[in-house]
């Protein structure tokens, strides 16, 4: 059986983004991809991306946290999530600081309210070999990419930029104009991105907003995705089409995300959900267990 079997789950959701997070400090164990597959399956387990915590690696952190999409792949940064992890560890242990582990970052989440959290996203990258993207780009607020005809393209020259995951952002009259559905996995998938990408459609409504809709890598289409909500702000301010902060609209709700010129770092505020806890069915591992 696996050692996953009957241990309690958390569901939870940030604007939609469907949340699932599996405490395992002081436990010792991890979770392979198919497994995060497997768990997946359960009843209402449906996630986009499953939040583990792990023991911290240094004193001053609360956990380290592990990300995974639906499809059992890594993800380097969930803004919803962490925040929905925020929100468990403050309620076991009642406090308005947080500070959160992942493999290549430090976040800090400070509770606003009962269930609104502000995540510090830190610095986002955009050296075309930080991103990354295969080939050499002097400047990342446009990269030379298109789908379509090549005199005609349906959606051109996206803006490009790394906070916690890559991210393309494409600049659009009209977010919902195009079939995400189909186009997202081409895009995500498209060579110029090693790691592959998250795709964005964003349109600019005023200089304190942004209407958003994103195909997440390893996840598909989601309601609200924290960290592209954060690159488009970003890469919309690198473009003079916004201002420092500005609301972010996506179908799950909206997202305060401010690009602090004090230190550099992205902030990102916005509310969660509690759904239910159960433990995991043992029958969810039975074809993984060896």
């Amino acid at each position: 059986m696996s050692p996953l079997a009957n241990r309690l789950i958390v569901k939870m959701n940030g604007l939609g983004n469907e949340i699932a997070l599996l405490d395992l400090r002081g436990s010792g164990l991890t979770v392979s991809g198919p497994e995060a597959r497997a768990i997946r399956r359960g009843k209402g387990l449906a996630f986009d991306q499953l939040m583990v915590l792990h023991e911290p690696r240094s004193a001053n952190a609360d956990a380290l946290m592990t990300i995974y999409n639906s499809d059992g792949s890594r993800a380097g940064a969930c803004g919803n999530g962490t925040r929905c992890v925020a929100f468990i560890l403050t309620r076991e242990t009642p406090r308005e600081r947080i500070v959160l582990e992942t493999a290549t970052a430090r976040l800090e989440c400070l509770r606003r309210a009962e269930t609104i959290f502000t995540v510090d996203m830190g610095r986002p990258r955009f050296a075309w070999n930080e991103i990354p993207l295969r080939e050499p780009f002097h400047d990342t607020r446009k990269i030379e990419l298109q789908i379509g005809p090549i005199d005609a393209p349906i959606l051109h020259t996206p803006s490009a930029v790394n906070i916690g995951n890559p991210h393309a952002i494409f600049w659009v009259d009209n977010i919902e104009a195009f079939d995400l559905s189909k186009i997202g996995p081409l895009l995500e998938n498209h060579p110029i991105f090693p790691e592959r990408a998250n795709i964005s459609l964003a349109h600019v409504g005023s200089r304190a907003h942004i209407a958003l809709r994103v195909w997440e890598r390893g996840a598909g289409l989601t309601r609200a995705c924290g960290s592209a909500a954060c690159a488009a702000l970003v890469a919309a301010a690198r473009k003079g089409l916004t201002g420092h902060s500005a609301i972010v609209s996506l179908p799950g709700g909206d997202l305060d995300i401010e690009w602090r010129e004090s230190d550099g770092h992205v902030a990102m505020t916005g509310p969660v959900e509690f759904e239910f806890e159960m433990l995991l069915d043992p029958a969810l591992f039975k074809d993984i267990a060896a």
